[in-house]
């Protein structure tokens, strides 16, 4: 089987993981818990509760990654009885009947993209949207298996915001979203990284976000070491990778070759010829590079990308 950040795998005791990492380890894919099956339907679980819950009940599900360095969770290519796929699961609404106002939206969001010339066959869905457990609540997140596609529909959220076929968030949903992700920046500094990145916008009162993942073909990772906590200021000089995940920023820096996180929050946070400041923690591979990541854990509380002169 083929795996990708943002599916979903299923297991037999009622446990369903979103994947982090393409690349597997001994077999089993990288991931963290986020429904657990109970008698009322599918329980969404925070990162705290679900590994609380695993040591308690499944152990086996918790992994530490060497090359990472990083403790998540891991699930055996054998224990995996459904593999929920984003671009399968769009297609299949896309050509039945919305059985909710969550994916008669969605269905309105995507007829919009594609009335301004986008092919959404490299296109999924994902979040509980994809595992079929949204409820009246629940935000769309799209998925971009294209490069060139995603920034297209960036593109087009713009353009379909400045024609009112699209809302920008207000207020209380910047709030909404700020509190969610847990960021070490001030609430005006969040906002002010988001508002420009127009890969978040509102459907008929729904917000969605989309994201985007690279399916071709890398050089197998190497294994990081941390090596303690740093921050500093630096320019970014290549910013091709910035919304990839995890997002990669290139810096104009005579030790360190690159700032990577983990994290959402921090995806598509500074354009080419940007001062910034990174607090994360330094890591080395065994080749000598070195690197700062943001989003060593996955709250990532403390570490953060900020543009503190364009």
């Amino acid at each position: 089987m083929i795996f990708f950040p943002k599916d979903f795998v299923e297991t037999a005791e009622g446990l369903i993981f979103a994947l982090v990492e393409p690349d597997t380890e001994q077999d089993k894919v990288l991931c963290f818990l986020r429904y657990v099956k109970q008698a009322s339907g599918w329980k969404k679980v925070a990162t705290e509760s679900a590994n609380d819950f695993l040591q308690q009940h499944y152990p086996e599900y918790l992994h530490y990654s060497s090359a990472l360095d990083a403790r998540l969770h891991a699930v055996a290519a054998k224990k995996i009885v459904k593999h929920h796929r984003p671009r399968q699961r769009l297609q299949a609404i896309m050509q039945g009947n919305p059985k909710d106002v969550v994916e008669r939206d969605l269905l309105q969001l995507c007829k919009l993209l594609q009335q301004q010339g986008l092919d959404l066959t490299q296109t999924g869905v994902t979040g509980s949207i994809l595992v079929g457990v949204q409820n009246q609540a629940s935000d769309i997140d799209l998925v971009c298996y294209d490069r060139d596609l995603f920034h297209q529909c960036r593109a087009v959220t713009r353009e379909l915001i400045n024609h009112g076929l699209l809302q920008a968030l207000n207020g209380q949903d910047w709030q909404q979203s700020y509190q969610r992700r847990s960021s070490a920046l001030s609430f005006a500094d969040y906002v002010w990284h988001e508002r420009r990145k127009y890969n978040k916008a509102v459907i008929n009162g729904r917000k969605f976000d989309l994201n985007f993942i690279d399916t071709s073909s890398r050089p197998k990772p190497l294994n990081y070491q941390k090596c303690g906590r740093v921050t500093l200021q630096c320019r970014v000089i290549d910013d091709k990778r910035a919304f990839d995940y995890p997002a990669e920023f290139f810096i104009d820096h005579e030790d360190i070759r690159s700032a990577v996180s983990f994290t959402a929050t921090y995806t598509g946070q500074a354009i080419n010829g940007e001062t910034v400041e990174i607090s994360g923690v330094l890591e080395q591979n065994e080749a000598g590079i070195k690197r700062i990541v943001i989003g060593s854990t996955r709250e990532a509380q403390g570490e953060y990308i900020k543009v503190v002169r364009v």
